[in-house]
Formats: C-alpha cells, structure tokens, sequence
C-alpha cells in the first residue's frame, strides 16, 4: 500500500497558502470542502465560513459535523489515542463522559486537489496525522467511474523523536441513508473473502427511485477497512461506541442488533486500528465509504418506461464484489489520482494561472458528484442532477454550461449525457417541435414530459443541443452520432430559423432573471446554433443544407450586430459606456455577460467577427466589480460559470482580471455551503434567492479555458 504522508506535502508547493488559526489553506480556505463527494449522493462538505455550522469553532475538520450538500449532518467521526489520551480530528463527538465535548488535536494545515482534500493535524506536539479524503474521478474509465464510493486514508508518524502508542478511530452514523431522521435503520457486519470488513447500513423499508430532503431513500452503504487482527469494530449508539474506543483504545467487536430510527440514539458504526508503538515510520489505514444502489434511474427511452441499473452492475456480481475491488484499488486509486491532479494543474497553470487552478481544481469532484454512469458496458448512459435549483434530470441548460469538463475529460461522457435526451424525443412522446428543458421533474425519475409540460425555453435549449452535439463531434470525430441524429437536430434548427433572431418573451437559462423580450446573449446562441447545424450538414453530406443554413447565419449575424451593439453611450446615472452589446436590442445603456460568444470560438466557426471579441474584451473591466462581472446591468449578482466562459475568449489582460476575481470568490465567501455559481459580486454573498445554487454541476463550466485547449481552438 502506498503511503502518501511525505508526498503530499510538495504537490502544491508553488502554489499561494493562506494562513488562518487552523493553520494554513492551500490553495485558498473554500467555502466548503468536498469531503466524500462522488454521486449525487454520495455528496458530504465540510462547510467553512462565519455562515457555516458551528462556525465559532474555526474552519476546521474538528469540532463540527460534515454535512450532506443540503446541509443536513451526515456523521463521520475521527478520535486518535496517544498514550492514552483521546483528540477527536473529525466530527464534533462527546468526550468519554457523555457529558463534556471531546477536545481537538490542532490542525496545522489543509490543501485540495482536484481529487484530494488533506488535513493534517499537530497531535499533543507528539505525533503528526494527516487525513485525506480521495473521491478518484477516472472519466476514462467507465468501470471505476461507475463506483459511487470514495476513500479516506489516514496516516501517523512521531515528531518528537520519541516511541508512542498510537491507535485511530473512525465511524460513520446511519445519518447517511435516508433524508427522514425518524425512519427505520437497519445494519449488518460482515468481511468477504478477501478481508474487507464492513458495516452495512441500510433503510429497512427500501423506497426505490424516492428522495427525501434530497438524500436517497433507497440502496445500501457500506463502511468498510481492511480486516486483521488490528482492527476492532462495533455497532451501537453513538455514545457508546465512541466512549469505548476513549476508554480502552480499542472497540469490543460487538453489534447491536436493536434496529431503530436514525435519531433514537443515532445508530453508529465504528472501526479502531492500534498502531502499536509509534516511531518514525508512517503507519496507515484506509477506509471507504460506498453506496450500493442496483437499481439506479427510471427512464422512458426507446423501449418505454423501464428501470436501468447502476453501471458498475455489468462488471460485478455483488455489492462485496464491487466494495472489494474498490478496496483493494487504493493503490491504483491514489496513483491515478495523482496524475488526473497533475494533468489539470498544469493545463490549469498555462491557461490561466495559480488563480485558474484554485478555481478548477476545486470545481472538478462537485460536476463529477452530479452524475451517475448506468446501464450496461454496452449500453451505458450518463445522468445528471441538477443539485438545488430544481432537481431536474438531464436539465439540458445545466448540461449545457457544464460541458466544458466533459469535454476536457472524456468526451464520450458528452455523448453517454446527450444520449437518453435523444432517445427519448426520437420515440415522438415530447409533442413540441423545439427540444425539451430536461428528462425529469425530479431525479432519479427521467421520465419525459410526454404533455410537454416541461419548463419553457426553446430556443435556449434548442441552441444548447446544437452546439453540444458538434462540440462533441469536435471532440471526437463521431459523424455516426451526427448521422443517427441528424433529422432532429434539423427539426430543431428550423425553429430557430424562425425564432432566434427576434427572440419572443422568454426564458433563457438564467430563469431566475425572469422572462425577457429581444435577448441579445439569447439571440446569439441561436444564431450559432443554426451555424453550428450548417458544419453538422456538411459533414454528414447534406451540402446544400449547410449552404443555406450557413447563408442564414451569415445574414442573422449582420442584423445582430446592428441590433446587439451599443456604441458609446450614457448609463442611467450619466457616467459614459464603453461600445458593447446590450442585455435586450434598443436598450444601449443596458449590458451583459456575452457568454454565448463562446461556443463561436469553441467550434472554431469564425461567425462572429473578431471585432466583437475586442469589443467586449474591453468593455468588461469598466463594469467588473470585486469578485467579477455582474451577469447584467439589472443586478450585481453574477454567475462564475458565465464569467469564464467570457475570460476564456477575452483579451489575456481582461481573462487573468476575471479568474483572479472568481478565485477571490472561492478565498472569500463566508456562505458555509459548496461552492455556489450565483453570487453577489460585490459582497461574495449568495445571492438572495431560496435555492441558493450550491453544489451544482455547471461548475464544470469554469474548465471552458482547457477545453478550448482540448480541442485546439481559439488558443
């Protein structure tokens, strides 16, 4: 087994630390930390900041619960004996005496990754600890992707040049399988063949496919380490399992078998590791943590309605397959890991600098965790939630500015997402002739919307499918998966023929805005989207279809200018304007993120002159504030996706002014929550909508810069 104590501690030397009273933060202090963070979920932080939970007691991994993105706890907790003497370094438990909180070692310092997050604590000025929480994300390989489960290795070494004895402690509480507290709990303890032990913690009565307070409601967990005779284990209440690894530096090997709800003495579930006697060399033990759900999404494709299974289900015969094999790929884990970390730290570093990688590495596991691969090797599809702002399935407008990761990653991720979209509206169950908003009003539930009732944004969604099916053609070379869609991205680009370049009063994919008539950024994508169709009939030979279409796009794109562009003008307070193009036609004293312009440089269309480009370029920093670009001249809120996607194809001076002011964001922000998209840009607040935007996956759009590198456009 690879350890990792003295490896970690170079990976990010060159990078800025920021010193706090819980020791330094590398690169910055987020606003939370992504802890076990790989489906929608399997999705727990450690949320930092003077908003956060038990805020008082610093930004740390002691001294407060970790917590499911919506923000309810889902226990871990860590305690290390030394000498005989009991600190907790995860989790907020009482001290043996049920009475008194547990004290905590000193956190001395903490870094992320784009895989990782590394705590490290001062025990006692005896030994060092260091915890760190690997969630692998391996977008090249489908197999491992498909595990919903993540690793926690924590490792011990003496400081003080002296002999200690050392033992660690870890348990998870059955917190984590259900959204309803007062529900039924029930658990077993086993080991497989090859000695992983587990506990396994589960709903008694299963409710497939239902959520509650967006936890699932249905599957199994698993928290398991590797079983010898140093490993102890126990099943009970939490104070009393905890009280006993404090009182003897071990657990009894016994279970509790008094099945109850989640809250009548939160039901926990512990493992104890004695080290021995502790010298210089690091000891270690690992831990995973993994869901178990065989059954995973309902989905009326082209067969109708039916259920599709978890991926990982095609390559394993159990859940104790699947947790042995996760396991006993630590090793594999971590060295992939490192190399996925390495891969967009530099890519990161060349495009846009220390400031570009705290925002990328940051925003890597929270697109990733949206998702869930499922199906069979060979049928697989990719899902995608959209955590907090709706819940919607396959939400094509957060599919859309997510995309970039995917790309960057692994496009045939684009393509397994874009899949069941298409599958769904080629049957002729979605009744309109413009492409759907989602797949479903609620996930895991990808049921269509054969009334077509669904949210209304036409022309957003039809452009957004457009541009993603020639992304990832770009990406791929795959004119097969042109051709097999080739008559409904047609039908969709006659809608936008007729609608885009005079958008009617609606909704874009900033719904929250509200509706809005003659959309300038609206009108845009569109446009492209007809462009875009154009390169998609010349490449699948319908040659006099790409002629007209490129023809049109051509004539929309000279009235757009004449409509979009405001040249220098007075705002409403008389200060001049720079020329730019405003939020809705005839509105010159109005602006906004132009974010639409991307996918021009993105698919290498050459549509929009490059005059456009310079003009935006310049007219940004005149109306930038502290932690960005507002997304229009109606609020100061913005969105750090949308910010971006314009610094990736502005000027370099303009591109490096917007990253660092997201990234000053992702320092600053004191929301307690996983990294927002929606924020306000003068105070780094969230902004004042009920959703509050957190944790979702269009943060994969903040990879618009490496996919532009991916794809050799535009850079």
């Amino acid at each position: 087994m690879v350890s990792i104590h003295f490896i970690l501690l170079g990976v990010l030397s060159t990078v800025i630390t920021q010193s706090y009273a819980q020791g330094t933060f590398t690169p910055e202090r987020p606003p939370a930390v992504p802890l076990m963070v790989k489906s929608p979920y399997l999705n727990s932080w450690q949320n930092f900041g003077t908003n956060a939970r038990d805020y008082k007691n610093g930004n740390s991994l002691a001294l407060r619960w970790s917590t499911f993105w919506h923000n309810q706890i889902t226990g871990m907790t860590g305690i290390v004996m030394v000498d005989g003497e009991s600190l907790t370094w995860m989790g907020y438990p009482f001290a043996a005496d049920n009475t008194t909180l547990l004290k905590s070692a000193k956190q001395s310092s903490f870094e992320y990754t784009s895989t990782k997050s590394i705590f490290t604590f001062d025990v006692g000025g005896k030994i060092n600890l260091t915890a760190t929480f690997l969630s692998p994300l391996n977008p090249q390989d489908l197999k491992q992707q498909s595990l919903t489960m993540a690793y926690l290795h924590v490792d011990v070494v003496s400081t003080d040049g002296n002999t200690h004895d050392v033992s660690v402690y870890a348990d998870i509480s059955a917190e984590w399988i259900s959204g309803d507290r007062t529900t039924t709990a029930q658990w077993d303890y086993g080991v497989t063949d090859d000695k992983v032990a587990y506990h396994r913690v589960y709903r008694q009565e299963q409710l497939a496919f239902t959520e509650i307070n967006e936890q699932a409601e249905w599957g199994y967990w698993y928290w398991a380490t590797q079983d010898n005779t140093n490993i102890t284990y126990q099943s009970g209440a939490d104070k009393f399992v905890r009280a006993a690894f404090q009182n003897n530096g071990k657990l009894p090997n016994t279970k509790d078998w008094n099945f109850r709800a989640i809250n009548d003495e939160f039901p926990t579930f512990g493992f104890a590791k004695n080290f021995g006697s502790l010298f210089t060399t690091v000891q270690e033990v690992v831990f995973v943590l993994g869901l178990a759900q065989k059954d995973a999404i309902q989905f009326d494709g082209s067969g109708g309605n039916t259920t599709l299974p978890s991926l990982w289900t095609s390559y394993f015969a159990t859940d104790t397959d699947a947790l042995s094999f996760f396991y006993n790929e630590w090793d594999t884990s971590y060295s992939c890991s490192n190399a996925f970390d390495k891969m967009i730290r530099q890519d990161s570093l060349d495009f846009g600098g220390q400031d570009y990688l705290t925002i990328t590495s940051l925003s890597a596991r929270q697109a990733f965790a949206a998702t869930q691969l499922v199906g069979n090797s060979s049928n697989p599809y990719l899902f995608v939630k959209e955590i907090s702002s709706d819940g919607n399935v396959q939400t094509v407008d957060v599919l859309f500015p997510m995309h970039p990761i995917l790309l960057y990653t692994n496009p045939l991720l684009l393509k397994l997402a874009l899949k069941p979209l298409f599958e769904n509206q080629e049957t002729g169950r979605y009744p309109n002739t413009y492409s759907m908003h989602d797949l479903g009003s609620a996930y895991p539930n990808a049921t269509g919307h054969s009334a077509g009732d669904d949210e209304e944004m036409p022309l957003e969604e039809c452009g957004n499918m457009l541009i993603m099916s020639l992304s990832y053609f770009r990406a791929s070379n795959d004119t097969e998966f042109l051709n097999d869609h080739y008559e409904i991205l047609d039908q969709w680009t006659q809608y936008l023929v007729a609608s885009a370049l005079i958008p009617a009063n609606q909704l874009s994919t900033d719904d929250f805005a509200g509706k809005l008539v003659n959309q300038t950024n609206l009108a845009l994508k569109g446009i492209i989207g007809i462009k875009a169709m154009a390169e998609i009939a010349s490449l699948t030979s319908h040659s006099d279809v790409s002629a007209n279409y490129s023809s049109i796009a051509q004539e929309y794109v000279e009235q757009w200018i004449h409509l979009a562009v405001a040249n220098t003008t007075s705002s409403s307070d008389s200060s001049p304007m720079l020329a730019h193009t405003s939020l809705n036609y005839a509105n010159p004293s109005s602006y906004s993120l132009l974010y639409n312009l991307f996918p021009d440089k993105l698919l290498s269309l050459n549509l929009i002159p490059q005059s456009i480009y310079d003009m935006q370029s310049a007219f940004y920093p005149s109306v930038m504030n502290t932690y960005g670009v507002p997304l229009d001249s109606r609020h100061e809120w913005t969105k750090s996706d949308w910010n971006i996607w314009c610094a990736s194809i502005a000027s370099e001076q303009t591109k490096i002014e917007m990253i660092g002011n997201v990234a000053k964001f992702v320092g600053m922000s004191e929301s307690g929550v996983a990294l927002t998209d929606f924020y306000d840009t003068k105070t780094a607040e969230l902004a004042d909508f009920d959703a509050h935007f957190i944790a979702r996956p269009v943060v994969g759009g903040h990879y618009a810069g490496l996919a532009l590198k991916k794809l050799g456009f535009g850079v």
